[in-house]
């Protein structure tokens, strides 16, 4: 656990932010090597049918996100408070919440998995890969949503080390089960998928194991643990609207793939794999902004909003630094990076436009990201909601769709960053307000 209400800001959150941004190179990582392999070794049917695979996870997973999020935000505002008992039911009431939400996700993501590709107007034959990949990847979502209560209650007490650890385990077990499915076995698509699900399974029974032998704090008890109502609905109160505002971007990466589809499984595949290389792209700046979270959480927890500034103008510098080294290696290494993938030309010459277009303006994103997180830190979570929403289905999605009419796949792709400018423009308006202090959900209680 790491207390970041004392000491410099931009240090703390730093050191905060970096294991986290590791673990999750890690795992983008393994999702990397996934195209890799399949791309090489299976096709590019196949590695449209993984990249088509992602919206639709993310649509079943989204909600879930937001209110664990929120559960996140209220942990580390007790914990900054120093109320040790509520710290320790918020994660019950977390971990007891995600157990039957993956019952539900799996259930709904297996039964309705060919009925969503047929509405993105996947091709044909990418359909049944496609199917096959997703009912595997949600037989086992169990893992995956037990893996991201456990990290998200760590982060919320300060801990962003132990969940990278977790992540390496993961990794290694991953690439490994890779190859030895696809490579080794010839398992094709079903491959990938098992591998990412016995990994996140490894992963997700290694973290149960230490934490019940080492951690003060989180216990996994089915018979131990409670469920509190009230604290339950204020992750709600703050999670819901991080919850609908990452089903909106859910909705908005699918409406993006209903567009991209039109274009053929060539450009299919080139955004397959561009966008998988850009979620690894814009981690630095991501993860910033949730370790900028949980300092902001913290320290309002502790009653020291006068940190907050500082801390944010800190995450600022830091992750605009970064997002610069990004942008230049996407933008002059970008057809390099594309040819690890797929020795399609069409499909490396469209990727590589992508990433010169939208690697462009990363450090647009990570302001946008550290904006944001100020806000959520403080549960200021409904305004970071309203302009995701108004970005993404306002600017992005029309304008992609218009502009592709016009220039074609090119089109879709200025419309992503189009869309992260008006998405910065209203955050910071916001913030500068300076109505987002009010929101803090905990006081400190008397000494």
């Amino acid at each position: 656990m790491k207390d970041l209400t004392r000491g410099k800001e931009g240090k703390l959150i730093l050191r905060f932010a970096l294991p986290m941004l590791l673990g999750n190179i890690f795992h983008q990582l393994y999702n990397i090597v996934d195209s890799v392999i399949v791309g090489n070794f299976i096709g590019k049917e196949a590695l449209a049918a993984v990249g088509a695979s992602f919206p639709v996870i993310f649509v079943f997973f989204s909600l879930v996100l937001g209110i664990t999020s929120g559960a996140t935000v209220v942990i580390a505002q007790y914990f900054g408070a120093g109320d040790q008992q509520r710290v320790k039911r918020t994660i019950d009431t977390l971990l007891i919440f995600l157990f039957f939400a993956a019952i539900l996700v799996g259930l709904l993501g297996m039964a309705f998995s060919r009925e969503i590709f047929l509405l993105l107007r996947l091709p044909g034959e990418v359909i049944p890969m496609a199917e096959l990949y997703l009912k595997i990847f949600f037989a086992g979502v169990l893992a995956f949503f037990g893996f991201m209560g456990t990290s998200a209650a760590l982060r919320g007490l300060g801990d962003s080390r132990t969940p990278l650890y977790f992540l390496i385990i993961s990794t290694v077990f991953n690439i490994g089960f890779d190859l030895l499915f696809v490579v080794v076995f010839g398992w094709g698509i079903a491959g990938v998928a098992a591998a990412s699900v016995l990994a996140q399974g490894g992963a997700f029974i290694t973290a149960i194991f230490y934490l019940n032998r080492f951690h003060p704090v989180i216990r996994f008890s089915l018979f131990h643990w409670t469920f509190d109502r009230g604290l339950f609905r204020r992750s709600m109160r703050i999670g819901l609207p991080t919850g609908i505002q990452q089903m909106a971007v859910a909705m908005g990466m699918m409406a993006l793939v209903w567009i991209v589809d039109g274009f053929g499984t060539d450009v299919i595949a080139a955004y397959s794999v561009s966008a998988r290389l850009n979620s690894l792209a814009t981690l630095p700046a991501m993860n910033f902004g949730r370790a900028l979270s949980t300092f902001v959480g913290q320290n309002l927890g502790a009653q020291k909003p006068h940190r907050v500034k500082s801390g944010f103008h800190a995450t600022l510098m830091m992750s605009s630094g970064l997002s610069v080294g990004v942008t230049l290696l996407v933008v002059f290494a970008g057809g390099f990076i594309m040819s690890l993938f797929t020795q399609e030309a069409a499909v490396r010459q469209l990727g590589q436009q992508y990433l010169v277009i939208v690697g462009s303006f990363y450090v647009v994103f990570s302001a946008m990201f550290a904006t944001s997180g100020v806000l959520r830190g403080a549960g200021a979570t409904v305004v970071p909601m309203i302009t995701t929403i108004l970005s993404l289905w306002f600017i992005r999605i029309p304008g992609a769709y218009l502009l592709s009419q016009h220039y074609g796949p090119v089109g879709i792709w200025w419309a992503i960053p189009i869309g992260w400018v008006m998405g910065l423009a209203m955050a910071y308006g916001y913030y500068l307000t300076g109505r987002w202090k009010d929101k803090v959900v905990v006081n400190r209680p008397a000494q």
